[in-house]
């Protein structure tokens, strides 16, 4: 039941608005004098408080000085005279929702209280999704207590309130996203928006409208004005993940935007100036991209004024009984149900794989196993055929037949990693959307690593 407050130093005007309150089932607390009236607010939490502006030595500007102190801050409704409408004004500019002028309609009062309770649950619904966003992105979320995992902690706890770029690195799947968002809601621009973008999912011409934005007509089926994701952020945070697979042209104009805090939307001759902290993540080595001339340097010392690397799973597989923990407590709830446990000589399993899609691979593995697990306990045979295979004992050394003496040991990753990719497709079905979401790789990324092999025989040939 809505809590209404109701003050004026007139009985009778009192008594009219609490009838009109309570015939819509409000809770009324009248008060006749301002002084009571401030006295009691703090125990009595009103969402919505309606007071005369001329009151006897306590008016109404005190008494919306005081509602501004409670916690939470009610809906202020000032009631003024014709000849003080510029005063009730004046009010609004101090915090006030609304006025009403005397004399006043029933229907007009009744739907400017309304409005008020609207505004009032919509406000206390933003408070409490902002708290449930910086409640998930504290650092004590990202899962961990390994050695390499506490520094990652320090560094974040003394660069979140900074204004720096930072460079997040590390293989997909570790969690550079969910690092990015607990820089953003752990520092002062957290009220502010967070806006992502992965550089690998769109083209160039796409991804420049995108970020920049374009003005009508710029290019075909610039059919009206577009807002960039950057002005978009103004004020916050934007994360450009995947920023190696970002063009030249658009890395030159990314740079100037560092350089100079403005943008240029697509088509317009003018600049916009921005304030936004950026944050980008890569999952490739920039320096051997920058010596392959495939990543400007300048650019890559714009965005690693502070480099953060974040540990693949494989070396911290100490960290893997709490992650899978977690992981359990999660699935628990989203399904309502009772947490599932683990077999010992399961999770002994998941502690020999080498999780190549890292933190969100095993996610997806205890997803799994908690959907084919009997009785609420996930065993052996609950985990993917690809992470139990693995675990058959020590593996014998390669002969040197099997090794391809010969190749660079670039080349020799990335063939490597092809295979895994085909064997990832086959489990899936010859899924390619599943076996990249299992990865915790982009469709782009994954018909790009697959194109290596082709492009090789051609190269040859």
């Amino acid at each position: 039941m809505a809590r209404i407050a109701i003050i004026d130093d007139e009985p009778a005007m009192v008594e009219v608005i609490s009838t009109l309150c309570r015939d819509k089932g409000y809770q009324v607390f009248p008060y006749n004098s301002a002084q009571k009236a401030i006295d009691s607010l703090p125990s009595v939490l009103p969402q919505v408080v309606i007071t005369d502006i001329k009151m006897e030595k306590v008016g109404g500007f005190d008494v919306l000085r005081e509602c501004r102190e409670i916690t939470p801050t009610p809906a202020v409704i000032m009631i003024t005279a014709y000849a003080s409408v510029e005063t009730a004004i004046e009010a609004m500019k101090m915090g006030a929702y609304d006025y009403i002028t005397k004399p006043f309609k029933i229907d007009e009062l009744q739907l400017t209280v309304q409005r008020a309770l609207d505004f009032q649950s919509a406000v206390r619904e933003n408070v409490y999704l902002k708290k449930e966003l910086k409640e998930r992105y504290r650092f004590e979320n990202i899962i961990g207590t390994s050695q390499s995992m506490q520094g990652i902690y320090n560094l974040i706890a003394k660069i979140a309130d900074t204004d720096s770029t930072v460079l997040i690195q590390g293989e997909s799947g570790t969690g550079k996203e969910l690092v990015a968002r607990a820089l953003h809601f752990n520092s002062s621009r957290q009220h502010q928006p967070f806006v992502a973008i992965n550089c690998s999912a769109l083209p160039e011409n796409l991804l420049e409208s995108e970020l920049f934005g374009h003005k009508k007509g710029a290019f075909t089926g610039a059919v009206q004005d577009k807002l960039g994701l950057f002005e978009e952020a103004q004020l916050g945070t934007i994360f450009l993940d995947e920023i190696n697979s970002m063009a030249q042209a658009l890395q030159t104009k990314l740079l100037r935007v560092l350089q100079e805090r403005q943008i240029r939307r697509v088509g317009e001759t003018k600049n916009t100036a921005i304030n936004v902290r950026v944050l980008a993540a890569t999952n490739e080595s920039l320096h051997d991209k920058i010596k392959t001339g495939a990543f400007r340097e300048d650019l890559y010392y714009r965005l690693a004024v502070i480099p953060l690397e974040m540990p693949a799973l494989r070396e911290r597989i100490e960290d893997i009984p709490l992650l899978v923990n977690h992981f359990l407590q999660k699935n628990s709830a989203q399904t309502g149900s009772e947490p599932k446990r683990i077999d010992p000589k399961a999770l002994e399993i998941l502690g020999h794989y080498r999780w190549p899609g890292n933190v969100r691979e095993l996610e997806n593995a205890i997803e799994r196993a908690c959907a084919l697990c009997e009785e609420g306990l996930i065993q052996s045979a609950d985990l993917p055929p690809h992470v139990t295979r693995h675990h058959s004992g020590p593996a014998a050394a390669p002969s040197k037949s099997e090794l391809p003496i010969g190749q660079t040991l670039d080349e020799f990753v990335r063939e490597q990693e092809r295979r895994y990719i085909e064997e990832t497709i086959k489990f899936n079905d010859a899924s390619r959307e599943k076996a990249a979401k299992m990865l915790g790789i982009s469709m782009a990324t994954l018909y790009r690593k697959l194109e290596v092999k082709g492009q090789k025989a051609e190269a040859k040939a």
